[in-house]
């Protein structure tokens, strides 16, 4: 990172640098241009008030020595010329200069020689009996110029770029400082002494190493948690299935051990498919199929679904309200409703109930599953949707939960862009409510 930061500084200022003397020079031999036109103009009018050679060589005005001068006739033909034989010298009524000032009174024009380098400037004027006078002067042309300038042009060229290599190293090395130093100390970025642009940065940095350390916590957790639940029923399973290979358990006590090996390993299937549901909604990133759905039947047929499940934990279940209708997944509100509904029933007192509730109201449809169960206190309130979190780890081997129900369904509301409130009194019981 620093050696393209480095070479990308370089070559912008090597690039600006060039442009800026090209640019110089350009600008130089403009005003070197209007400087040598304005005095031949200057010439020109003091001389314009001369009609002949001669009144021009009395007339005292100061001719500099490279100075031409040019009286031409108003048919074009040469009448003078202080460097070449004007018999010689063919028509000039076609030069530019000079058609120019025959119609407006005056004219200039820059001619250059490639072959000597050399721009030659005109400037001429018309006199009161409509002869022109042409002054010229060679100068040299702007490629003589910037020729003549280029090893002084190189040499500061040299000694810039060399200034802005050194500026650009240190430069490079103080915007890299504080990435450098985030990079070794990155979860302390936020305290880190740093320029106010890169602040938003460092903080957008410092939350996202912190979601990553939470999820490799997590992982690590559930990895740990699956391990230990998938253990407990294999024991058993191992253990039962040992007793009766060795012929030490009796008639009786196989009827009894095929039993538990029965319960273990229908708790190791619930455990897997839990498993492998939530890997499924955590993988799906698209949208799930979604149709209109009657909850307040669903969750009727729910109720009848557990309610022999009820009927064994001494709990009622029961559900009131009215027809309401969610556009969801089926699959999705079938796993929302179970998981709420046996959720309550297992962490339900004996002689206790589970009422369920849907109705629609305000273009929102809530689903309410409320029970009079163990309830959970403040500082478990936000935990209970983690993984394998269970309030009371006894109870929930007792009645066979695998901890990952509240899982799913957090995972579902999110999905179903839906939101849950949670309400929980130890000893009085839990209410949740989800709002569609």
């Amino acid at each position: 990172m620093k050696k393209k930061i480095n070479k990308m500084m370089i070559l912008i200022a090597t690039v600006t640098i060039l442009l800026t003397m090209v640019l110089i020079t350009v600008v130089y031999y403009d005003l070197f241009r209007r400087q040598v036109l304005e005095d031949l103009k200057s010439y020109g009018l003091l001389l314009s008030n001369c009609s002949s050679v001669e009144e021009i060589e009395q007339s005292g005005v100061p001719v500099e020595s490279d100075l031409r001068l040019t009286i031409i006739g108003s048919d074009g033909r040469v009448l003078y010329d202080n460097e070449a034989d004007s018999v010689a010298m063919g028509n000039h009524s076609s030069r530019p200069e000079i058609r120019e000032a025959m119609q407006d009174g005056e004219g200039e024009a820059v001619r250059n020689s490639e072959t000597l380098s050399r721009s030659t400037f005109y400037y001429a004027i018309r006199l009161a009996d409509g002869s022109i006078l042409r002054l010229s002067k060679d100068a040299r042309s702007i490629y003589s110029i910037f020729s003549q300038a280029l090893p002084m042009m190189v040499g500061i060229f040299i000694v810039l770029v060399i200034l802005c290599m050194v500026a650009a190293k240190v430069l490079t090395a103080k915007l890299i400082a504080p990435i450098e130093k985030l990079a070794e100390n990155i979860g302390e970025c936020t305290e880190m002494q740093t320029y106010e642009e890169l602040t938003p940065f460092m903080v957008m940095i410092r939350k996202q190493h912190e979601d990553i350390m939470k999820n490799a916590r997590m992982r690590q957790e559930f990895s740990a948690n699956v391990s230990h639940e998938l253990k407990t029923p294999l024991t058993s399973i191992s253990g039962y299935a040992e007793l009766i290979e060795t012929g030490m358990a009796s008639e009786q006590d196989t009827v009894r051990f095929a039993h538990g090996i029965h319960n273990s390993a229908n708790r190791l299937l619930t455990l897997i498919n839990d498993i492998i549901r939530l890997s499924e909604l955590d993988g799906t990133e698209g949208e799930a199929d979604t149709e209109l759905l009657n909850l307040h039947e669903m969750a009727q047929n729910c109720v009848e679904m557990l309610s022999m499940s009820a009927e064994k934990h001494n709990v009622t279940i029961a559900l009131s309200g009215t027809e309401c209708y969610v556009t969801a997944n089926r699959q999705m509100m079938e796993e929302l409703l179970y998981n709420l509904c046996d959720n309550a029933i297992r962490y339900n007192n004996p002689g206790g109930s589970v009422d369920v509730q849907t109705y629609a109201r305000e273009d929102h449809t809530y689903l309410i599953v409320k029970d009079t169960g163990i309830g959970i206190s403040k500082e478990h309130q936000e935990r209970i949707f983690e993984r394998f979190y269970r309030v009371d780890k006894s109870r929930s081997k007792s009645t066979g939960g695998t901890g990952l129900g509240l899982a799913i369904v957090k995972h579902i509301i999110a999905k179903s862009h839906a939101n849950l409130e949670l309400e929980s009194e130890p000893g009085k019981g839990t209410t949740i409510k989800v709002v569609f």
